[in-house]
């Protein structure tokens, strides 16, 4: 990997402007660029700590009904997680080099993968359905804090509009609802600069609830041996070396939508060094710490109240001390908010702003994205674990378009793109242009990747491929796009 950067400058970019490219889909000046280690450093850490992820480990660690039972002991989940994290980690620094390098968003990144006209369906698929519909579900989920709050503080608050529901939600949790999800677009409008002061006060905060809620869980169990001993009584659990690439590809499918776009960030980095340092540190300590805190919290709060907690939130209602309550509600909350505006709402203006770039800027694509959040109706999407097989089908989506995307940048390109040829003249004859139309290679691999990944739903005997998408699609259509483009130079 190269750590030497492209002088964007300027002139560079005027020239590009005068094609009718807007401020937001425009390589971004080396100069102008303001996020160095320190701020990608804070950018994840808090991020790592949502209320999706602890709820993941829950999953892990005790048997869901319908789902995977993986039989692992609480130490073996720990390690899991916190190699799953080192994985992310290699992903999101190396997907990130050409946004640090060249200064470009990710819906140019999939223009030199996929052709002008080709990346605008991926481009759909991360930044509008995936990244909208994990916006609604993260501010869903965001808002049952909210409303714990304000029960604790205003008990009347639950016996608004006693059995009145609107479209299918309570009063009191459609008010809680909408007051989380003005606090989530305001932080999205306010985009990178307000971003970043957001997480440098946030992730202090996360983590010392975290450590609290630690020392708390490991005395409610009776010390640690108590935890690292917990068994869950269990039959037909797969095979524990399986059982790991679940986890993996668990986490990764949590990552796949930011860490496919993760060059909106990037492109904004100081260097390819900056954020590569930057995203590395926050991201393996932040695993490291969340490995075996979540763990820690869910086994010792589970055994203190013997319940088998699937639900951080859950866990902390029951506390009987509102402050506490009301503390580690809140600093979940602004980690919500966090993980929300830089891997959901975002990335969907930018997208939204690439597709239709003459009428939508990112301001109104925030807007949109933010309006399209609440017209799906995330509590009704929550119910019969609709959201899980949701978020599994945008993991095996979005891994085989990762998957492209890395092996065009690195085995292909070889880490050189044409600016002059990626921002092309739409006025001009573009024939010759490698990245105009749309590109048979990639979507060829990624289609035939998708289908590989989705054949466990139909096919029982292949069931393993459907519950390790992520990686079957990323390295299959990574694999595929390279023979393929070497096949289609030869003929």
């Amino acid at each position: 990997m190269t750590f030497e950067d492209q002088i964007i400058t300027a002139a560079v970019v005027q020239k590009l402007e005068g094609r009718g490219y807007n401020d937001d889909i425009l390589p971004k000046q080396t100069s102008e660029r303001t996020m160095g280690a320190r701020n990608f450093f804070t950018l994840w850490m808090g991020s790592v700590h949502n209320v999706p992820n602890y709820n993941a480990v829950a999953g892990f660690l005790f048997p869901v009904a319908g789902g995977l039972v993986l039989g692992l002991p609480p130490m073996g989940v720990m390690l899991a997680v916190a190699l799953a994290g080192a994985i992310v980690t290699a992903f999101m620094v190396s997907n990130g080099v050409a946004g640090s390098k060249y200064g470009i968003p990710f819906a140019i990144c999939l223009r030199s993968t996929y052709g002008n006209l080709g990346a605008k369906l991926p481009g759909f698929l991360r930044g509008c359905v995936a990244a909208i519909g994990w916006f609604a579900v993260q501010t869903y989920l965001g808002s049952k804090a909210l409303y714990i709050i304000l029960v604790r503080l205003f008990p009347a608050f639950a016996d608004i509009a006693p059995g009145v529901d609107i479209l299918g939600i309570s009063v009191p949790g459609l008010v809680a609802f909408m007051v989380f999800w003005l606090a989530n677009v305001a932080i999205g409008i306010g985009g990178g600069s307000v971003l970043n002061k957001f997480t440098a006060i946030l992730s202090p905060l996360i983590y010392v609830l975290v450590i609290g809620m630690t020392v708390w869980a490991v005395g409610a169990a009776g010390g640690m041996e108590g935890i690292l001993s917990y068994q869950v009584v269990t039959t037909g659990a797969v095979n524990p070396v399986f059982a790991y690439f679940v986890i993996f590809s668990s986490v990764l499918a949590v990552w796949a939508a930011p860490g496919a776009s993760v060059s909106d960030f990037t492109r904004d980095a100081t260097s390819t060094r900056a954020q590569a340092k930057g995203q590395a540190f926050g991201l393996v300590v932040g695993y490291v710490v969340f490995a075996i805190c979540s763990v820690i919290i869910m086994v010792g709060g589970s055994i203190h109240d013997g319940v088998q907690y699937l639900d951080i939130l859950e866990l902390i209602g029951n506390w009987s001390s509102s402050p506490a309550v009301i503390f580690a509600m809140l600093c979940f909350l602004l980690s919500t908010i966090s993980t929300n505006a830089t891997g959901n709402v975002i990335p969907a203006a930018l997208q939204l702003s690439a597709l239709l770039p003459d009428r939508i800027d990112y301001r109104r694509g925030i807007l949109i994205a933010s309006l399209v959040s609440v017209a799906i109706l995330p509590w009704k999407l929550m119910e019969g674990g609709g959201i899980a097989t949701f978020l599994n089908t945008i993991g095996a989506v979005l891994g085989p378009v990762a998957g492209c995307m890395m092996a065009n940048f690195y085995l292909v390109r070889r880490q050189r793109l044409d600016l002059n040829q990626l921002y092309m003249n739409p006025a001009a004859d573009n024939t010759g242009n490698p990245y105009f139309g749309l590109k048979k290679s990639a979507y060829a691999a990624t289609l035939m990747a998708l289908i590989l990944c989705l054949l466990g739903h139909f096919i029982p005997a292949l069931s393993s491929l459907s519950n390790i998408s992520w990686f079957v699609g990323f390295l299959s259509a990574a694999i595929l796009y390279v023979l393929l483009e070497r096949l289609e130079r030869k003929v």
